[in-house]
């Protein structure tokens, strides 16, 4: 009964948390329950691209997998789009245009509705598809049916930035603003996305425990100390934290993680969608840096701005780490401070298992690279925040040393909790399982 108790307890206080930014958040005025107001749109710049990396880079649409013609065996991934509201330009006359992988097509839907929302009367216009005739670069996704350049049906080249906003804002991996004539947009490959999501480990990632010695992942229990951070203060001495549980567990999956090398020759891996501490080396921590983190986390609304380029440490998803910044390394001993390694290299590789486990400080030194307990939503300082009831329960009624395969059952209410009351743009779009 106790302990029924306590998950209740638990369960609204993890609303409670959640509702308050969703309401608070947006200054005076905004009460429970009433309408969330218009996102302002920025519209892209002439030759600006989002994410702000290379079209063909794992932070966006990734690699080419291949030409797919209409012999192939791949030709079966793609499907006709017949959606009444998008124009199909289709010069050819053989409807190649209107081929593409079903996330493109679904992305595609998406923003020809907000074309029409924005511009009442006009169409979302689609003067190139999938190519079967060669007509772009070697490795261009448009022979995939990955890629696709629009404009709008009245071809009003003043809509064409915004039109390059509304495409980021339905969910395309990569758009550019690529000439005074048309905005391109790509997705990533059906198999890449189905196989990234998540945030965890793989079984074969180590930690240090108590004692000094490594362990593998899956054989991790509640109950075992780890090396971990006590905070995002580096001058911290790192300690041993114990393990709480795991918010995910899952020995047979495979999917594909993200590898970042360093200088050290330490190189952890983990999934795009969990987040991991970094700094820009040339942007050494300080004393002040610290206290503007410090003094973050006092101020509810500040947990978001991730994006600040301050000194010190902050947290980033793994899939937006870039070789040249900095991540937070150890020697593998309590009491010893994180020391800085540049990044070398991203890589990607797949691997069995998926393991996140929580501490009760919220980190965990993995693979000798120190990194968040937290993925999907993109403020550690938040999901700390929101996962408190959780740790107070597991600290109360002691440590389970069975554990259930599976997403545990409390960030999978906070999940959809946080789906209907954040923004889609505070979570990565990988973060959860599709």
């Amino acid at each position: 009964m106790r302990i029924s108790f306590l998950l209740l307890a638990a369960s609204l206080c993890a609303s409670v948390l959640l509702l308050a930014p969703a309401s608070e958040g947006c200054g005076p005025g905004r009460g429970y329950g009433k309408r969330r107001l218009p996102k302002k749109l920025i519209p892209l710049a002439y030759k600006q691209f989002s994410p702000n990396v290379a079209e063909k880079t794992l932070g966006a649409s990734g690699r080419p997998e291949g030409k797919i013609t209409r012999n192939s065996e791949r030709f079966k991934e793609l499907t006709p789009n017949y959606n009444t509201d998008i124009i199909f330009k289709d010069e050819e006359d053989t409807g190649a245009d209107r081929l593409m992988t079903q996330r493109c097509k679904d992305k595609l839907n998406s923003l020809a509705i907000s074309v029409m929302n924005m511009w009442p009367g006009v169409k979302l216009r689609v003067t190139e598809g999938w190519d079967e005739d060669g007509h772009h670069s070697i490795d261009s996704l448009h022979y995939e049916g990955r890629a696709v350049d629009i404009t709008t049906s009245d071809k009003d080249k003043n809509k064409y930035a915004m039109l390059a906003r509304l495409a980021v804002e339905a969910g395309f991996d990569w758009v550019y603003y690529e000439s005074k004539a048309h905005v391109h947009c790509s997705v990533k490959s059906e198999h890449s996305v189905a196989a990234k999501t998540g945030g965890c480990f793989p079984g074969d990632a180590q930690v240090i425990v108590e004692g000094g010695r490594t362990k593998q992942m899956r054989d991790l229990l509640p109950g075992d100390r780890v090396l971990a951070s006590s905070s995002t203060d580096v001058h911290t001495p790192l300690l041993f934290s114990p393990v709480v549980s795991f918010l995910d567990r899952q020995p047979n999956a495979t999917r594909s993680f993200y590898v970042i090398g360093t200088d050290r020759g330490h190189n952890i891996t983990l999934t795009a969608a969990h987040l991991i501490f970094v700094t820009d080396c040339a942007t050494r921590p300080s004393r002040s840096g610290q206290e503007e983190t410090s003094q973050e986390t006092k101020l509810f609304g500040s947990v978001w701005q991730r994006r600040r380029h301050e000194a010190g440490m902050r947290t980033v998803f793994a899939s937006e780490v870039q070789p040249g910044q900095c991540v937070f390394t150890s020697s593998g001993r309590s009491k010893s401070h994180p020391r800085l390694s540049v990044v070398t290299f991203v890589a990607e590789q797949t691997s069995t298992g998926l393991y996140a486990p929580l501490t009760q400080h919220g980190s965990i030194v993995v693979n000798n690279v120190l990194a968040s307990c937290y993925a999907a939503v993109d403020s550690h300082y938040l999901s700390h925040w929101v996962l408190a009831p959780l740790r107070l329960i597991y600290r109360i009624i002691g440590h389970s040393q069975v554990q259930i395969d599976g997403l545990h059952w409390y960030p999978w209410i906070l999940q959809r909790l946080g789906k209907v009351l954040l923004g889609t743009e505070h979570f990565h779009p990988w973060g959860f399982d599709q």
